[in-house]
């Protein structure tokens, strides 16, 4: 009777639930004419014309680390969500049924009681084994044995198409090793970057004294460990330069390797984790040389505390609280959140971390609508048709080099809302061990991982769960995904007008069928190998048009005096100037982008400019904005509004952009791509 009475009221919210969602799609205004700063003119600054008064009083929870659109859209998802796993955590579920793993798997981490009163027990038969390693081989062994349980340490793994062959699985090898962000934090001293660095050495000395090392030596130990991975880090290849495709691949002889790097032990690696391999792709060979020589040349004891920093780190978070309050001070200093989440959100990041998929069904069933689907499938059709055209008129692009590129665009596969087929988690959750269940769902990982070497590549596969606010391009795939999180508003809705959905959702659209085109996503065929289909000439000309945005981007700045950096960010901003055009282009296909007729005062193209601004409208703290800046691929959200749209013939007629205004560029200085 409890069960049938949960049952009910599941059902009873469910349904009110999805009444209300409608009611708010039917009532909505989607500009928010109260919102515009008419104080600012828009061609001085059109974020902030469009989101300076929300922007001015948007208030950032103590938990996060930004608010607003695009991924700080997810922050709702997650309590979206969590009501699912408070239900089925409630109720008795068959055993092995998906809402019987997610939901006694919540409830395990929701027993801090249980998890606190373990302490750091459930780690210690690790650590234990980390202590017992007496020689170069046993390192490498444990290194390699913890792979298995998808803890990487010094060695950095990955399945997945091979880029020249992209029909079949191989194993790549990258760079890896580092505890803070990036490699350049290492080496840089501005006052952030140094704070950030005491703070890491602050939260691995906590981790040792909390395992028992007497401060002193704990603080000595951390030194050690910093200085092992700041001279893994001096071998790292920088974040632009992991962006030239052929440079981080190098398909090279395991028997080679083997003869080159014996510290390493090749042979061992791939024996150990079942992968029979005669090639492998080592993506950044500067790193495993340098390796090879620390291998030897770093005293053993050094390395067995190296990887039990990394061990303990790697498990901070699912330990007893001082070691999970120890992992978010460290944290902190690089988000700028002030407080960490409530436990029921830390447990819904998890639950959708480990059992992402499953918890995915519950959440398309409930909450998303299956006419978006069809109809997002419409506007992408319509965006590659726009797109088809945009190439026919380009002047610097060659015919034979235009063939090849539409045969790319209409070869690209199209996945919207949530997989066709569901991935399974073949494990076994008990609803009384939660450190257990993290290393049963970390080991599933990494056998479905491994599993897939030497296969063909399942095209039915996804790289992010449904309910996850994103979009993303796959190269070796040829692929554009939409999942169901980014199906709603801002981004689209069903009640809305065409200027809203294609300067909104369109805008998405395009920038990931722009990927496909961009300084990465251009070495790569119609099928997903890297091989060149252009013609010498066209490709010069187009590294010369990327590099006019480079520099561009190089100009724009946050905090005052903190610079884009053009070259890791080429890709996005291509994409986002890309997706301008053919994203407009599809709408003047419209009823609505052919006529004038105003709404809430604007016109079509008015609106189609604010939902642009619109989906990117974002506030962050400081911290975060600086480190997104320094490791993130994308440009910051104003200038992936005020960017493209200088560069935007359409805006300056719409809002009359004239001579004279901040971010006016004449004709010629408008840099168009695609």
């Amino acid at each position: 009777m409890k069960n049938l009475l949960l049952a009910s009221l599941a059902l009873l919210i469910s349904c009110r639930q999805q009444n209300d969602l409608d009611k708010v799609n039917i009532e909505r205004n989607f500009v928010e004419v109260s919102q515009i700063d008419t104080s600012i003119k828009p061609g001085n600054n059109f974020f902030m014309y469009v989101n300076g008064i929300w922007y001015d009083t948007a208030k950032i929870a103590d938990d996060q680390s930004g608010v607003g659109s695009y991924s700080f859209l997810n922050i709702p998802q997650k309590q979206l969500l969590e009501n699912i796993l408070e239900e089925v955590s409630a109720t008795e579920n068959p055993t092995g049924s998906i809402e019987q793993k997610m939901g006694d798997f919540y409830a395990s981490g929701m027993d801090t009681e249980a998890i606190n009163k373990r302490g750091f027990e459930p780690i210690k038969p690790t650590l234990e084994e980390i202590q017992s390693i007496n020689d170069l081989s046993a390192l490498m062994n444990f290194v390699t044995d913890e792979i298995k349980s998808n803890n990487e340490s010094i060695i950095g793994l990955g399945i997945s198409p091979d880029a020249e062959n992209s029909r079949i699985n191989i194993a790549h090898f990258s760079q890896t090793g580092l505890g803070l962000p990036d490699r350049d934090y290492y080496f840089k001293t501005d006052s952030s970057t140094l704070a950030i660095q005491q703070a890491y050495l602050d939260y691995l000395a906590t981790l040792f004294e909390l395992t028992g090392t007497e401060e002193t030596l704990a603080k000595k130990d951390a030194g050690s460990v910093y200085a092992i991975e700041k001279k893994l880090a001096e071998s790292h290849k920088t974040r632009i330069e992991r962006r030239i495709v052929k440079e981080n691949y190098h398909k090279l002889a395991v028997a080679e390797l083997a003869q080159k790097q014996p510290n390493i032990g090749w042979s061992s690696i791939l024996d150990q984790l079942g992968l029979d391999a005669d090639s492998v792709d080592v993506r950044q060979p500067a790193y495993y040389e340098a390796l090879n020589k620390m291998l030897t040349s770093v005293p053993l004891s050094d390395w067995k505390t190296y990887v039990k920093a990394h061990t303990l780190s790697s498990y901070a978070e699912v330990l007893s609280k001082p070691f999970e309050d120890a992992s978010f001070a460290y944290n902190k200093v690089i988000s700028g959140q002030s407080t960490q989440l409530s436990r029921a959100q830390q447990m819904v990041q998890k639950v959708d971390r480990q059992l992402g998929y499953a918890l995915g069904q519950l959440y398309v069933k409930r909450y998303f609508n299956e006419d978006a689907k069809k109809r997002v499938l419409d506007l992408v059709n319509n965006l590659q048709k726009a797109f088809e055209s945009r190439i026919n008129k380009l002047d610097w692009m060659s015919d034979s080099t235009k063939t090849q590129a539409k045969e790319k665009l209409y070869a690209i596969t199209k996945k919207i809302g949530y997989p066709d087929e569901w991935r399974e988690y073949d494990v076994k959750i008990d609803k009384t061990k939660y450190f257990e269940n993290v290393l049963a769902l970390r080991q599933d990982q990494s056998r479905y991982q491994l599993d897939k070497f030497g296969k063909a590549p399942n095209k039915l596969e996804w790289g992010t769960t449904p309910s996850t606010v994103t979009a993303y391009y796959n190269p070796s795939l040829n692929e554009i995904v939409f999942p169901a999180g980014i199906l709603q508003y801002p981004y689209f809705d069903l009640y809305a007008d065409d200027a809203i959905n294609y300067g909104g959702i369109g805008m998405v659209i395009g920038h990931e069928l722009t990927h496909a085109f961009d300084d990465q996503g251009a070495q790569y065929d119609k099928d997903g190998n890297v091989k060149n289909w252009w013609t010498e000439a066209d490709y010069e000309k187009f590294k010369g048009k990327t590099q006019q945005l480079i520099d561009r981007y190089d100009t724009y700045t946050v905090l005052d005096s903190v610079h884009v950096k053009g070259a890791m960010t080429i890709g996005e901003n291509t994409a986002d100037n890309g997706a301008l055009y053919i994203a407009y282009e599809a709408f003047k296909l419209t009823e609505q982008g052919q006529d004038t007729t105003r709404i809430d005062g604007f016109t079509p193209d008015q609106r189609f400019c604010l939902s642009i601004a619109r989906i990117w409208r974002v506030k962050t703290r400081d911290e975060f904005l600086r480190t997104y800046v320094n490791t993130n691929s994308h440009s910051p959200a104003i200038w992936r509004v005020n960017g493209p749209l200088m560069n935007f013939d359409p805006f300056y007629t719409a809002f009359n952009i004239q001579p004279g205004d901040v971010n006016y560029k004449s004709e010629e200085e408008r840099i168009k791509i695609w």
